[in-house]
């Protein structure tokens, strides 16, 4: 499975929000760029409606991102 794949399924189990996204997802490594990917690509967004947390930002799947998913 592609990093990227990997990456929007782990979006896609539960709300994960932007600080926790880059602790786990961030890197230098042009290989393993699957944030990079994912938002160049409009696979994922950043919304505060959901957030659990005051001002912090949720990452979540856009309908792209589902679909891609979908189709794997």
């Amino acid at each position: 499975m592609g990093n990227l794949v990997q990456f929007l399924l782990w979006i896609a189990a539960r709300p994960r929000t932007y600080a926790e996204t880059m602790e786990a997802w961030r890197t230098n490594c042009p290989r393993l760029s699957a944030w990079e990917d994912a938002t160049a690509n409009g696979l994922i967004d950043m919304t505060h409606k959901d957030s659990s947390v005051r001002g912090e930002a949720v990452i979540v799947l856009t309908a792209k991102g589902r679909a891609l998913l979908a189709s794997k």
